[in-house]
């Protein structure tokens, strides 16, 4: 009967000490350490926060394409000559051909009063009549500057400039050409228009046109 109660008593004690150290492995065991591995979702964050600056020190980067707009002022040098256009015409239809000319100018938009007429042969009829009526009437109709005004060669230097000038060879001495066109180079404002036979007019320039 003593031997009875001393063998739970064994099995009671290696149960005792199996169980502390069980518990004691489980106490040092820093499993709850992934606590801290959240604290990881505020580094996405932080990026986040450096991202927002690039983009503005980009916007300054973008500032200095505004520099080419100084080439600007280059751009009126070029319009401050007028663009000349030839059409070829016989000396007998080149008065016809500045007539369409002035036809389709009116037609798109152009006001009368901007456009002059020079002739190096025979006067437009229009000029022939008004200058029948005297020199007044004929040159107080080109200070009021509301219609198309037609001039001769031998008076074109006395017209005012005009945005568009149309030149009609239609004829005269080689001389009256030579004197009209650079002239009405000088008063055209953006555009000159030639009518006649471009190879007398080349000859009359002394280069192409």
């Amino acid at each position: 009967m003593p031997l009875i109660p001393e063998e739970p008593q064994i099995h009671e004690s290696a149960q005792g000490p199996r169980a502390t150290p069980a518990n004691g492995r489980t106490a040092p065991t820093p499993r709850p350490v992934p606590g801290p591995r959240p604290a990881a979702p505020p580094r996405p964050g932080r990026p986040s926060a450096v991202r927002p600056m690039p983009p503005a020190q980009r916007a300054p980067r973008d500032t200095p394409v505004a520099k080419p707009e100084s080439s600007a002022p280059a751009a009126p040098a070029a319009s401050s000559t007028p663009q000349i256009q030839l059409i070829p015409a016989s000396a007998e239809g080149a008065l016809d051909a500045a007539e369409e000319a002035v036809d389709l100018l009116l037609d798109t938009g152009r006001a009368p009063g901007e456009v002059l007429v020079i002739t190096t042969g025979d006067p437009h009829p229009w000029a022939a009549h008004e200058l029948s009526f005297g020199d007044a009437p004929y040159w107080a109709q080109h200070d009021a500057g509301d219609d198309v005004f037609y001039a001769d060669a031998s008076v074109a230097g006395r017209v005012a400039s005009r945005p568009v000038v149309v030149v009609a060879v239609n004829g005269g001495p080689d001389a009256s050409a030579a004197t009209a066109l650079p002239l009405a180079l000088g008063r055209a404002g953006t555009l000159l228009i030639v009518c006649g036979d471009p190879q007398k007019i080349n000859s009359v320039l002394g280069a192409g046109v």
